[in-house]
């Protein structure tokens, strides 16, 4: 990517700046006693799992997720008995003492939604399926066929938007990438323009009828997309010259765990760096109390944000913030140009005597035949700081020193040096014949560097920040290089002090994701400040989570896939099946399969469209029934459960996309 290969965005208007952090500013909207948007906190939300018919069950897990700190409860509502049944819910939740403002999920059904919108405080649809049938066809439309459908859809949504505004109901026009109508996929493509376009439709109906209390979303499971959509969004909102709608941000079917954690970040973090979003919902395949502290971790990051230390502001924006392209580098040996962005695992505090000490970082020595053998995981290069390993490295690793160190290690034509700025201007520094290593700060000004690393073509920087708003610093610094056309290699080095586990993983998605999202980077590099007398299996455990952070944010940012991707939903009352249950069950059978795509969704409302990027799906279709696909073509239909595993494993095998697990003891 050169400033010349990229539409330079002369006015930014999807954000209030790149470099001081600032939240957007936004019309407030009243859900029942908890407002959002304007100068309200931001706020936070998730989604019931229990059957929208089981009024006991619903109200119980309603208190459980409030009590988590949800601020707001999403309930599905896909018929109109389910609808009916959000009244007695909201009954005993008021009875009970709980005044949590809750919220009816729509899809497919305009009668339930406007009876929901008579009871509870919020309504959600989806434009994609409010008034359109999806059929996965492209359809050829003139302008005048094109406006007859928007016709059609106003009279499908002009009831629901009078009845919102007669009861005070707010309504979130949530677009969901994997289930845009097959009309906006036929003019607009399956593209961000198109979900926002999908959303807009929609918009422009209800600032006809002057009704204001709205909240916006654009989710997506690949979260470039979604990034690049919520952006758009608010730049075509500007444009337009709508009213500024609070964001509800979220990244859908992001999984379980540590990747569902990382992959929400990736996407969530990276628009909050930025000042938008008003309301936050985490979809982990968890019970749903769990995902309301992890919402709450993101969000608490930007209560001190403003008053970090200065960034020089950005004029133009040399990058395209709403489509993906990689900054155009220089490939030195394995890092940069056409290659994977690398991960740099820092060894430096660990003392490193025996090959078993790489095992963390996924470099498994194996005696008996005596040869190493390297798992999907497995770091690029290690940093070991003033320590040089005492035996050679494995295949597949390079080992970086610092300068002093490096000078002095007999074998020094085998490890590569990490200098200082000051080190590598010095006229006599003696280098590596290929590759070398500068380590500096994105907040320097570096007048006599730059003309140097223009022509330097074995030269890599290692970028690092100390600022509070450490993302907008480093990506300032991009800028720059963008600007004057250096096309170095980058690696992102972040370094925690005394974070928490859950917190670390959030917060590096965020800093190091927010900048790959955008094509900026060729490796990462995280590491921790662990306290003193910190025990050498501590900083052991350490390094190995660090190694796995960092291989999880480049998955989730797109850039580098080292492992099956899961893409499940959260679950909700609509699920036909234990989500949880048949996600652990698949990935235990299938996490070996390095890059492939698997969307588990537990029912035809979150597939085959919400697993557009999946290569293959289990969808739930009925009870103890599955459905199979291939991309977005079903398979095999009603599959009983007990067989549905062993029967996606055959479609995978039968594609040649199938190997058998390799063990390493």
């Amino acid at each position: 990517m050169k400033t010349a290969d990229v539409k330079v965005l002369e006015k930014i208007q999807y954000c209030n700046s790149l470099t001081a952090y600032s939240r957007r500013q936004t019309r407030e909207v009243k859900i029942g006693d908890v407002a959002l948007g304007g100068n309200n906190p931001i706020r936070v939300q998730s989604m019931t799992t229990v059957d929208t018919m089981d009024t006991k069950g619903s109200v119980e897990q309603t208190i459980r997720m409030a009590e988590a700190g949800c601020e707001y409860v999403r309930i599905t509502a896909p018929s109109l008995k389910e609808a009916q049944n959000l009244q007695e819910i909201k009954k005993e939740l008021r009875k009970r003492g709980y005044t949590v403002p809750l919220i009816a999920d729509i899809h497919f059904t305009p009668n339930a939604a406007e009876l929901a919108a008579r009871i509870v405080e919020k309504v959600r649809i989806n434009p994609g399926n409010y008034a359109d049938k999806k059929k996965f066809e492209i359809i050829e439309y003139t302008d005048a066929s094109y406006q007859a459908e928007l016709e059609r859809i106003q009279e499908r949504f002009i009831p629901l938007v009078k009845i919102c505004k007669e009861y005070g109901t707010a309504m979130r026009i949530g677009t969901n990438h994997g289930s845009l109508s097959d009309r906006i996929l036929s003019r607009y493509g399956d593209t961000p323009l198109g979900m926002v376009e999908s959303a807009l439709e929609f918009l422009r109906i209800c600032e006809a009828f002057n009704y204001y209390d709205i909240v916006l979303s654009m989710k997506a499971s690949n979260t470039q997309v979604m990034v690049q959509a919520y952006r758009l969004l608010v730049q075509k909102l500007q444009e337009e010259g709508l009213q500024p709608y609070p964001l509800h941000l979220g990244v859908t079917e992001a999984g379980e765990g540590e990747d569902g954690r990382i992959k929400s970040a990736v996407g969530i973090g990276t628009l909050l760096e930025d000042g938008l979003g008003d309301t936050v919902r985490v979809s982990l395949t968890e019970e749903p109390e769990l995902e309301a502290p992890v919402a709450r971790t993101l969000i608490d990051r930007y209560e001190h944000r403003s008053g970090h230390k200065p960034i020089r502001p950005v004029e133009k924006l040399p990058i395209d913030p709403f489509s993906y392209s990689r900054r155009t580098t220089v490939a030195v040996e394995n890092i940069g140009g056409a290659n994977v962005p690398r991960v740099i695992a820092d060894l430096s505090r660990l003392k490193v005597t025996e090959p078993k000490d790489l095992r963390p970082i996924g470099h498994f020595y194996l005696p008996e035949p005596d040869k190493w053998k390297m798992n999907d995981l497995g770091a690029d290069y290690i940093y070991s700081g003033n320590q040089p390993l005492p035996y050679m490295v494995p295949n597949g690793l390079k080992e970086i020193l610092n300068y002093r160190s490096w000078q002095q290690h007999p074998e020094r034509k085998y490890k590569h040096p990490l200098l200082s700025v000051a080190q590598y201007l010095e006229a006599d520094t003696e280098k590596h014949p290929s590759l070398n290593f500068v380590r500096l700060k994105a907040s320097e000004q570096y007048p006599d560097l730059l003309p140097l690393l223009k022509e330097d073509k074995k030269v890599v920087l290692l970028l690092d920040t100390d600022n509070r708003h450490a993302m907008a610093e480093q990506r300032r610094f991009f800028f720059d290089l963008l600007e004057e056309e250096i096309q170095v290699p980058v690696i992102i080095l972040r370094k925690f002090e005394k974070l928490s586990a859950d917190a670390l993983q959030l917060y590096a998605a965020t800093d190091m994701g927010g900048l790959l999202i955008d094509g900026l980077g060729d490796g990462v590099m995280l590491g921790t400040e662990l306290q003193e007398g910190s025990t050498e299996e501590e900083i052991k455990e350490e390094v190995g989570r660090n190694n796995n952070i960092a291989f999880g944010v480049l998955q989730a940012a797109r850039t580098r896939m080292s492992k099956t991707e899961y893409i499940s939903c959260p679950s909700c009352g609509r699920t036909l099946f234990d989500l949880q249950e048949t996600t652990a069950m698949i990935r235990k059978r299938t996490d070996h399969l390095k890059g492939v795509k698997i969307g588990i969704m537990g029912c035809i409302v979150n597939g085959p469209g919400e697993m557009a990027d999946a290569d293959y799906g289990y969808v739930g279709s009925g009870k103890g029934k599955i459905t199979l696909y291939r991309g977005q073509n079903v398979v095999k239909r009603s599959v009983p459960s007990e067989r549905a595993v062993d029967e996606l494993i055959d479609i995978i095998r039968g594609d040649d996309k199938w190997i058998e697990p390799e063990k390493i003891d």
